[in-house]
């Protein structure tokens, strides 16, 4: 006689390894509306989700791939642009007037302190929208967000073409960052 208990199986999305469900349980039990960023391989995406019993619901979305709209000739992924992505999505949230407060959800990522998900979430507070956070020791410095390692590494590596080879295909002069991000800011913030 085999004694063999039965197999349990998981869900397809747990299986997946894209839903912590016990991680979505406290999210939700808050009864709070939702900041869901994701980074891509070339993008961040913001979206405000709010919970209904037929599924979730999307109240706002940007991108960074937006930035382009504004003036944005540089990388949709890096610290400034996930910044500017977070400034831009917290104008679009004003501008719906959502009152409620906002829980930050990174899904499976564990977000570092002064990287790009803190980037993101302190152009979010920049644009006036109510999320609880940590404290101000999280973020980066104001001169990081700029691009100021950026412009700063590229006057080292002046000679080299390969390490700016897409910046410079854009036409993007990588010593100029900082400048670029001070006039895509000032445009979104119209």
């Amino acid at each position: 006689m085999v004694n063999r208990k039965p197999r349990t199986v998981m869900y397809r999305r747990k299986r997946e390894s894209k839903t912590n469900y016990l991680k979505r349980l406290k999210l939700l039990l808050s009864r709070k509306g939702r900041l869901v960023v994701r980074f891509t391989n070339k993008k961040v995406v913001a979206q405000l989700v709010e919970f209904t019993p037929k599924g979730d619901k999307i109240l706002v979305g940007a991108d960074s791939f937006a930035l382009r709209k504004h003036g944005w000739q540089y990388s949709c992924k890096n610290l400034p642009a996930a910044y500017l992505t977070g400034f831009l999505f917290g104008k679009k949230v004003a501008d719906k007037k959502y009152k409620g407060e906002m829980v930050f959800d990174t899904g499976f990522k564990s977000p570092l302190h002064k990287g790009k998900y803190y980037a993101f979430l302190k152009g979010v507070l920049d644009a006036g929208v109510n999320v609880p956070h940590g404290g101000k020791d999280i973020f980066p410095d104001d001169k990081k967000i700029q691009g100021a390692h950026i412009q700063d590494y590229a006057g080292k590596v002046k000679g080299d073409k390969v390490q700016f080879a897409q910046y410079l295909k854009s036409n993007a002069a990588p010593e100029k960052i900082s400048s670029a991000f001070a006039q895509v800011k000032q445009k979104i913030a119209k």
